[in-house]
């Protein structure tokens, strides 16, 4: 969208913000927007695929496993990307999720993650331990993030479809790190969607904020004494970035803003706004502190310049704010329901487990392209012949609605087992046996598994099911029988 186009109302906020950088903030929109992937690290090496990628990367400053790239380039055609190996994102989108710090084996909340680009990179991080809870509010859009957790390999998720206030009922002080990419007006993705612009109007703004003041407690409230917690938005409006953090740092006195490292981004990142800015540029105003309660006094002495701005005239991307926060750990939360199970305490009935022969057939077919797995049986279930291995730590949930916790493995038929599109693209990349058929992306059969087609293969093999992989990367099965591959790629997943 050129700059002729933008609200006016819009672009005097801009001005008064920006002061003596507007003119080259409204210059950026007549400029071409760059693009980016993300690498999947559960299928690849950053730096390796970067030292082989098939079309032109160029490293973004703030994600290590993130890269400009041209679209003209077509990277969403390649068998790759259908792997599973990488993930569009808007540069600037990816600077959340890589400003979080994730170890293996934490519990993480995406409380708004639709439609999957910064849980895939949450649960990549956790290498296959502890658990992701992946919340969408809007049942459509649940279903696709559901889609691209699967499509990355992610085995330890929670997907719900819940509302925050459901959720924080249920999860007291439970994760270790929550991520808040809280709905907003927008105003960042005005370059890249055209029709955000033309959705928005003055009043979306304190309408939005209205929204996060709510959601940014309830996010808090989930967060265990000690654990840290990513606010961000696509706006650039004072009311929904930097007042939203005065609004939870008054409510929730245990919380505290973390300085954000911008090492390698120092051009790309610009600090928030301080409160003396604020109320210069009249968003914060004396008489609205007196109005506030007396936890408002202390406004001068938090330092919102910890947080960063990401504006599309410094960075190779949109525009984005992040912060963030930490929760003290000498809490008031430190006795409260802490790490309380989301059952509260109670095991639900739940569906049925396995009988010894159904164990029989999942274990016969899973040995041969998982040897050596030892799967829990405690946290296997059967809801009516499709048989699911739970998320660690997410056992036994009631109350709350969901689409898939953990690994939907596949269906239980007379006498077999037949393997789900979901464990396909949870097997590891890279391996070699002969339970697999790779092809690389110039044979012409890897095109035509992809379009659902039937392949023939050059040699003789045994028949039964094989995982067909591009370069390595699983795509899905197919079931041989003499030299032909009956295709069992999901319809909804064939190009």
């Amino acid at each position: 969208m050129g700059s002729a186009n933008l609200p006016t109302e819009f672009l005097n906020e801009m001005e008064k913000l920006l002061g003596e950088e507007y003119p080259e903030f409204l210059s950026s929109y007549d400029q071409p927007r760059r693009n980016g992937l993300r690498v999947n690290r559960l299928k690849a090496d950053p730096g390796q695929f970067a030292s082989n990628a098939p079309f032109r990367v160029e490293p973004i400053p703030w994600a290590d496993n993130g890269y400009y790239v041209d679209y003209r380039d077509q990277p969403a055609r390649h068998p790759y990307y259908h792997a599973g190996m990488y993930y569009l994102q808007e540069p600037s989108a990816m600077a959340p999720a890589a400003l979080l710090p994730v170890r293996p084996g934490d519990r993480i909340l995406d409380l708004c993650a639709a439609p999957g680009g910064k849980a895939t990179e949450l649960g990549a991080r956790l290498q296959g331990r502890g658990l992701l809870v992946a919340n969408e509010i809007s049942a459509a859009r649940a279903r696709a993030l559901l889609r691209n957790i699967e499509a990355f390999g992610i085995a330890n998720a929670l997907v719900t479809n819940e509302t925050p206030e459901r959720l924080a009922e249920r999860f007291p002080a439970f994760f270790d790190k929550v991520l808040v990419d809280a709905p907003c007006c927008g105003e960042g993705m005005f370059r890249k969607d055209p029709d955000v612009a033309k959705a928005w109007y003055p009043a979306k703004v304190e309408e939005c904020a209205a929204i996060q003041r709510q959601i940014i407690l309830q996010a808090a409230d989930m967060l265990r004494p000690g654990g840290y917690m990513v606010y961000s938005t696509c706006t650039f409006a004072p009311e929904e970035n930097e007042l939203i953090l005065l609004h939870l740092l008054r409510c929730r006195q245990e919380m505290e803003l973390v300085r954000i490292p911008c090492e390698g981004a120092l051009e790309s990142f610009s600090p928030a706004y301080s409160t003396d800015m604020l109320r210069e540029c009249g968003y914060l105003l004396q008489q609205e502190e007196k109005a506030q309660d007396s936890a408002a006094a202390g406004d001068n002495e938090i330092d919102l310049t910890k947080a960063i701005r990401i504006w599309p005239h410094r960075a190779g991307g949109e525009g984005h704010f992040t912060a963030l926060l930490r929760k003290k750990a000498e809490s008031r939360d430190s006795g409260r329901n802490a790490r309380q199970a989301p059952g509260k305490g109670r095991r639900s009935q739940g569906p049925a487990g396995l009988s010894r022969e159904e164990a029989g057939y999942l274990k016969e077919f899973l040995d041969r392209f998982l040897p050596g797995a030892d799967l829990d049986a405690g946290r296997l279930e059967n809801h009516g012949g499709k048989v699911y291995l739970s998320a660690e730590g997410a056992a036994g949930i009631r109350g709350i609605t969901f689409l898939r916790n953990g690994l939907y493995l596949g269906d239980l038929k007379k006498n077999r087992f037949e393997p789900s599109q979901a464990l396909a693209m949870a097997l590891p990349s890279g391996a070699q046996g002969d339970e697999r058929i790779s092809f690389s992306p110039q044979d012409e059969r890897l095109a035509q598994y992809l379009h659902g087609e039937t392949v023939r293969l050059e040699e003789d093999r045994e028949n039964g099911w094989y995982l067909v992989c591009a370069d390595g990367c699983p795509l899905g099965w197919g079931k041989l029988a003499g030299r032909q591959l009956k295709n069992k790629l999901l319809l909804s997943w064939r190009v």
